[in-house]
Formats: C-alpha cells, sequence, structure tokens
C-alpha cells in the first residue's frame, strides 16, 4: 500500500458541548466539553485510521492547545510530525441546542504561521518517501500566501510525491493552477467558483466543470459531493454518480474529510474511480450518522459500501 501523509497547516483543537437552548445576554449551561483534534488533513488522517489505514499527519503545533491536540492524537494511535510553533494552536467550539436541535460551530482563524515555521513544515513534507501521497487540506493561516502553497506542490510533486488537495477558494484554485494533482474533491458551490458558473441552478452542469479540469490535466480525478446526491467522480476516461441511501442525518461535521480519507485510503490501494467514490460516499454519509464532531466508524462504512456495491451504478464513458 503507498504510504499516505497530511499536512494540516490551521490545526485546530475542536471542543464540543450541548445546552438546552441558546439565547443572549443570559448564562447557557453547558455539558462537560469533549475535546478532539481538528483540521483538515488532521481529520483525514484520523478517518483512514479509523477505517484500518495509517496516514501520518503532519502540523504546526503551539502552545497548551497544541500539546492537547498532539496527546489527543496519540491517543488514537495516529502517527504525528509537528513543527513547534510560537503562535498557540486555535480552539473552535461546536454547541448543539437540545431543543431545536441546531448546531453552532464557532470557527477560530488559524494560528499565525512565521517564515521560519512554514519552511519547517516544508521540510517535513519534502521529507517523506517519494511515490507517497499527500493530503493537503484546509484553509491557509495568516502568514501563509497561496504562492508558498503552488510553490510547496511543485517541490512535492518534483520529488515524485501525489498530491491531493482538499480547500477552496483562492487556495484551491492556486493548487489547480500548478495542475498534475491526484484528486479534489470540490462541492458544488466551490465547483461553481472555479469554473465562474452558477452550477447550483445549472447541476446538469456539473459534469463539463469536472471533466474540464481533467481535460486540462489539472488533475487525475475530480469528485464532486452533492451533499444527498452522493458524488460525481469524473477520470480520464469515464464518470459515475454514486447516490448514497437515505440515512437520518445528525451531523454533517467531518463528512467530507471522512470521505477524503476514505477514497484516499483506495487510491493507495490502486482502486478504481468507482470503487474509490463508492467508499469515499459510504464513508461521507457514515460520518453524518453522528452527533457532534465524530468521524465516520467503521462498520457503519461497511454496510453502506456493501449497500452501494450491490447497486447497478453505470461507469460512463468519456
Amino acid at each position: 500500500m503507498t504510504p499516505i501523509f497530511t499536512l494540516t497547516l490551521a490545526p485546530s483543537l475542536d471542543s464540543s458541548t450541548t445546552t438546552a437552548k441558546l439565547y443572549p445576554d443570559g448564562k447557557l449551561r453547558c455539558s462537560e466539553p469533549v475535546y478532539e483534534p481538528g483540521g483538515g488533513g488532521i481529520n483525514v488522517a484520523r478517518a483512514i485510521a479509523h477505517l484500518g489505514g495509517e496516514a501520518s499527519a503532519i502540523f504546526p503545533a503551539g502552545g497548551p492547545t497544541g500539546q492537547h491536540l498532539a496527546e489527543l492524537l496519540e491517543q488514537e494511535q495516529v502517527a504525528i510530525q509537528t513543527v513547534a510553533t510560537q503562535a498557540w494552536t486555535r480552539q473552535n467550539m461546536h454547541v448543539h441546542s437540545e431543543i431545536t436541535g441546531e448546531q453552532y460551530r464557532f470557527v477560530m482563524p488559524g494560528a499565525k504561521l512565521t517564515p521560519q515555521e512554514f519552511d519547517r513544515l516544508r521540510d517535513c513534507v519534502l521529507g517523506i518517501p517519494e511515490g507517497s501521497i499527500l493530503v493537503i487540506s484546509g484553509s491557509l493561516p495568516e502568514g501563509v500566501t497561496t504562492e508558498e502553497l503552488q510553490i510547496l506542490l511543485r517541490q512535492a510533486q518534483k520529488k515524485h510525491i501525489q498530491c491531493v488537495l482538499d480547500s477552496s477558494g483562492r487556495a484551491l484554485m492556486a493548487g489547480l493552477e500548478v495542475g498534475n494533482l491526484l484528486l479534489v474533491k470540490p462541492n458544488q458551490k466551490e465547483l461553481s467558483e472555479l469554473s465562474g458558473k452558477d452550477l447550483l441552478a445549472e447541476p446538469s452542469a456539473v459534469l463539463e466543470a469536472a471533466q474540464s479540469i481533467v481535460a486540462a490535466g489539472k488533475s487525475k480525478y475530480v469528485v464532486v459531493s452533492l451533499g444527498a446526491q452522493g458524488a460525481i467522480a469524473v477520470g480520464r476516461h469515464n464518470w459515475v454518480q454514486v447516490v448514497p441511501p437515505p440515512v437520518k442525518m445528525k451531523s454533517t461535521v467531518g463528512a467530507g474529510d471522512s470521505m477524503v480519507g476514505a477514497m484516499v485510503l483506495k487510491l493507495s490501494q490502486e482502486a478504481d474511480l468507482l470503487d474509490m467514490v463508492r467508499y469515499g460516499v459510504a464513508a461521507g454519509s457514515a460520518a453524518t450518522l453522528n452527533k457532534g464532531t465524530r468521524l465516520c466508524q467503521q462498520n457503519d462504512v461497511s454496510a453502506l459500501y456493501d449497500y452501494l456495491c450491490q447497486q447497478q451504478t453505470p461507469l460512463n464513458d468519456l
């Protein structure tokens, strides 16, 4: 199996709690908080571990929050490579309202990285074995430009490292400008921004927009997440849409990272397009079965994956 590494430039220590109802001014009595690791690449590595695979998480860690984050990952037996930072790792909060069932996600800005700290993270990335898969996931913190992201991608590719990019906005656009990525996973809104078209109003144009990215050599695979409609996956010669079974959704937090983790795990095993996206959709759907910030669980993923494998899903030629 191809080794997998993840890079998270804006990690977080996530805390989740519940309260009866959210309202202004008064004191809101909350349950005891649950602390979990957070940040795109970190969650991808955790999802891979939940699915029985192995991935090493590379990330900056600063202050007591950074230390707590590293300790939580060690408890989950996720291999880590950290770079100490001056700024404390951010702490996010997720609050669930018991009466309304609503979720509120308070997301802080990523801790600033100095040029020297980013250089040390880059050294960690360039030290991974040639041929490995590198997943760069999450937002760019203050102190890291899109140009630096592009340089990092080019340097990694020069070492024959296969790069997966799961980000949005300017970071995603910058990564696609570099091209030759292994996988990107935009949602419909993000793909609309990339294509300059309103794909939410014209869902039939999603396939064309994804296909254009592959045809231009920007990414080998493009998987567009469609929420309850599953995902459309496009490769160089074919495409497929996989729709999950209806499930009782409790939270969408972690669904995207679970999906990416599952797909990368399949890619590390040299799976084909259909098998990759089936497993990814199963993992993303499985994550929605959990409250709060929990990622997919292997038993749920296996059950949903088996269901999808039994469906007559057409693989379409391009």
